[in-house]
């Protein structure tokens, strides 16, 4: 048998029992080690997600690890027993967007494993091969369900593409501003300054590479070559942008949940700044992430504070909704 969390509306869920489900033509099925919630979850269980990025019922879980327990007609069978990760958009592969290599920007639609289709959440995962990133035997999954933030930091990094002695800097400490850090760490920048009203974060933050730690408001102008936005806040956005110096580059990963602080155009064109943006992970940067865990650039299992069964999803909710400078990546455990 096989349990999953179901999600039939915001707020009403119940754990199923059923049968271990078949990989079909080119899948494969995972037995899932990890599963980790983030704010995307949270605002699955409590309504606030748009009706054009999720489905009900639903078997929520974007972010997961596992090991491959089968696979279907098609697919290499020496896939099976390896430690894996996979990608959560399914793109479909022809469309001018997917060619040229933004598999996340597919032209057929928004489609996401935890969104629109049945996620990890559960004892078992069904996902299409062709997005998995196998990991080396003995790869700790507990670590790796991080893998999914990681490749949303790394697609930020790759767009402020930091040469090495330039001053960078991230605004937001949470799981993303933090694995963000340690990717920008690796370049080697002269400083990298972090922002963050939470003070419970900096010893992470430095851990990771923060050579300064400060509270929003003590900033003023600092200058910096390259600054990227993690954090979805209001005004975080507009903070980011004050940070960055004449010429400078801006990259925005955040969503606000309600109305933003606007960035002004004349700063924007006074000051020249180059200003980009991503939205999930293409292909390319998760294979990114993926190396760098691989290289051991990236340390992932410190940013994990709580493991709970799958039984204590909505306790799970919860705890990431009270927030707080002690809860960084929680994880669901089958």
């Amino acid at each position: 048998m096989s349990r999953s969390v179901l999600l039939e509306q915001p707020g009403r869920h119940r754990l199923v029992k059923g049968e271990v489900p078949t990989p079909g033509a080119g899948e494969v099925l995972v037995r899932v080690a990890a599963a980790g919630i983030c704010g995307s979850d949270r605002e699955l269980y409590e309504g606030g997600r748009p009706e054009a990025y999720r489905t009900f019922p639903i078997v929520p879980g974007h972010e997961w690890s596992g090991t491959v327990a089968d696979v279907g007609p098609g697919v290499d069978p020496a896939l099976i027993g390896l430690p894996t990760v996979g990608e959560g958009f399914v793109s479909c592969q022809t469309c001018v967007r997917c060619r040229e290599g933004d598999t996340n920007l597919c032209h057929a639609g928004y489609d996401e494993i935890g969104f629109t289709r049945p996620g990890a959440f559960a004892d078992h995962l069904i996902v299409p091969a062709r997005l998995l990133h196998p990991l080396p035997p003995g790869t700790d999954l507990r670590a790796a369900v991080l893998l999914e933030p990681a490749a949303v930091a790394a697609a930020a990094v790759l767009r402020a593409a930091p040469l090495p002695g330039e001053r960078v800097g991230v605004v937001g400490a949470g799981t993303l501003g933090l694995l963000t850090i340690q990717l920008l760490a690796a370049s080697s920048p002269a400083e990298l300054v972090v922002s963050d009203p939470r003070a419970g974060r900096e010893p992470v933050a430095r851990a990771g590479g923060a050579t300064a730690y400060f509270h929003p408001d003590e900033l003023g102008e600092l200058d910096l070559d390259v600054v990227v936005e993690t954090a979805g806040a209001r005004d975080s956005a507009a903070a980011a942008a004050r940070q960055v110096r004449k010429g400078g580059r801006l990259v925005l990963t955040g969503i606000p949940g309600v109305k933003p602080e606007m960035l002004s155009p004349s700063m924007i064109v006074g000051r020249q700044l180059t200003i980009t943006s991503v939205f999930g992970a293409s292909s390319a940067a998760w294979a990114h992430a993926v190396r760098a865990f691989n290289a051991g650039l990236l340390d992932l299992g410190p940013l994990v504070t709580h493991e709970l069964p799958l039984e204590d999803y909505p306790e799970a909710v919860a705890l990431l909704g009270r927030g707080g400078d002690d809860v960084g990546k929680i994880i669901l455990k089958p």
